[in-house]
This record gives structure tokens, C-alpha cells and sequence, in this order.
């Protein structure tokens, strides 16, 4: 987490910290920012609020630590091959919505706009987000994998809009299994879609 050093004394413990990460993305997952606080988030991390207050001075700075450090970001790759890079996208956003940080990814789409201290950070990795996806199918499109007239706002709904749907309505007891395999979905969507894509209208 991006906190300021503790200084001389005990190391920090890695434990407590990926604890307290997970902690408070439970919390706001599961309460919203109206229901996110130091107290719930020292409780359900199994340590003293005190210890909270010494690495954080506000509940915008340790929330924004912990999507920092702990939520899995949907970030560029660059396999070579669009086909590739596409099944690594897939892969990262149901990995995303099917894993232990879903609820609390779910919240940052609803309300970061809301919350002082935290809107700016997320418009910046949405932002980047989005440009190095779309990076990913321009590229496809100069390398002749894909037709030169292909949209790249649709081909990316859709590939997103089958990526998160698939895990947001898989039953909850069988989305770790879902995070688990996420590639061999990913493969499938990926390959219906370019198919889709690619094969000319009769």
C-alpha cells in the first residue's frame, strides 16, 4: 500500500497489510461508502482500530490504498497476436468480477463519482484502462486480424458486456471455480466473437 513509512521500529507486517486490504474492500463491497468506516474495517481484519489510525489518517486515504493494492486492474497486453490479447483482457475482467473483489468493484462503478478523494483516482484508471483496450484492437485492425472497418467501441462492449455478465450471473458458489478457470471462458468468448467479427455476411 502507498502509506508513508512507519519509520524506526517494527517492520510492517505483509500479512496485516494484504488483511486490511482485503478488509476494507469487503466492507465497502458490502456497505457502500455510506457504510464504509475505520471501525468495520479494523473488525472484520482482526485488528485493534488504533493500528488503522497510525498508517491512515482518513477512511478516503485507506480506501483508496486498498483499490489500489488490492483491486485487479484490467490492464494492456501485448501477446503478439490479437487473439491473445483479447483472451488476456477476457480473462482479467471475469477474473475481476467472479473473484473476492467483485462486490467491491461493482461499488466503484456505482459511486466513485460520489466520493471526495477518490473520483479523480479511479477517472485515471478508468481512463487508462480504457485506451490501452482500445490500443489492443487498433492494433489487430493494422495488422490486418481484423477488417479495417471494425468498430472498436462495439467489439469491446461486447467482449466486457460477455466478460462481466457471465460472472455477475453465475451463482455465487461456483464463481471462485469461474475465477479459477477465467482463461478457458475467456478462450470461448473470445473465439465467438472474432468469429462473429471476421466471417463475412452471406
Amino acid at each position: 500500500m502507498s502509506v508513508a513509512s512507519t519509520g524506526p521500529g517494527r517492520p510492517r507486517d505483509p500479512e496485516v497489510d494484504r488483511r486490511i486490504t482485503q478488509a476494507a474492500l469487503d466492507v465497502f463491497g458490502d456497505a457502500g461508502w455510506a457504510g464504509f468506516a475505520m471501525e468495520p474495517v479494523a473488525r472484520r481484519a482482526g485488528i485493534g482500530k488504533a493500528t488503522l489510525y497510525l498508517r491512515w489518517t482518513s477512511k478516503e486515504s485507506l480506501l483508496t490504498d486498498a483499490l489500489t493494492a488490492g483491486l485487479p486492474r484490467v490492464s494492456d497486453v501485448d501477446t503478439g497476436t490479437l487473439h491473445g490479447d483479447l483472451v488476456e483482457l477476457a480473462t482479467q475482467m471475469v477474473a475481476l468480477y467472479a473473484g473476492p473483489c467483485s462486490k467491491a468493484a461493482l461499488r466503484l462503478n456505482l459511486e466513485a463519482a460520489s466520493i471526495a478523494g477518490i473520483a479523480r483516482h479511479y477517472d485515471q484508471i478508468r481512463t487508462s484502462q480504457i485506451a490501452a483496450a482500445r490500443d489492443i484492437i487498433r492494433r489487430g485492425i493494422t495488422r490486418g486480424e481484423l477488417p479495417a472497418a471494425t468498430s472498436v467501441t462495439l467489439l469491446l462492449d461486447t467482449l466486457a458486456g460477455g466478460a462481466m455478465m457471465h460472472a455477475l450471473t453465475t451463482p455465487p458458489a461456483e464463481r471462485a471455480a469461474l475465477a479459477a478457470t477465467a482463461a478457458e471462458h475467456a478462450r470461448s468468448l473470445v473465439d465467438f466473437l472474432l468469429h462473429s467479427v471476421t466471417t463475412p455476411a452471406r
